[in-house]
């Protein structure tokens, strides 16, 4: 028995992980939506518009590969940012910029899942050695978060 409970958590845990990497590339945050891929676009753009966001651009890469007669599962990009926000991050560390204004990925799985992709700050703060900006990076972390869930939930 002593050893059947941590074989027992070690099949658990591989298996959690083994789920979340499906979805994770590194440096991603993953947000499942209630909504299909359209409609939790428009809702992104909407909540990122009444937090005072600028939307660049809304790319619907599924459409595109479909006129290049491409099969592509559900997927649009939106790109979308706010000096007020960005740009005491690029003061940290200006090379952060290349990755900046930030996107949204909302992309529909192989499963039928509708997802909200974006760039973990965290990951960026490690990609580009930035420092003494905890303040900065983890304001971005919580707005993301917030953005994200607000538009992914009902």
């Amino acid at each position: 028995m002593k050893t059947l409970i941590p074989a027992i958590l070690v099949i658990l845990i591989m298996t959690v992980s083994a789920y979340a990497a499906e979805y994770a590339a590194e440096g991603m945050v993953d947000v499942k939506s209630s909504f299909g891929v359209k409609e939790t676009g428009d809702r992104l753009e909407n909540v990122l518009k009444e937090r005072g966001m600028t939307i660049f651009n809304r790319v619907t890469h599924s459409e595109a590969a479909k006129k290049a007669g491409i099969e592509l599962r559900e997927t649009e990009l939106i790109i979308f940012g706010n000096p007020k926000v960005g740009s005491p991050l690029m003061k940290c560390q200006q090379s952060v910029a290349i990755d900046l204004p930030q996107k949204a990925l909302i992309w529909a799985d192989g499963e039928g899942n509708t997802l909200i992709s974006y760039n973990d700050p965290r990951y960026l703060e490690k990609r580009h050695n930035v420092s003494n900006c905890e303040e900065v990076i983890s304001k971005i972390e919580k707005a993301l978060a917030g953005i994200a869930k607000a538009a992914a939930t009902k």
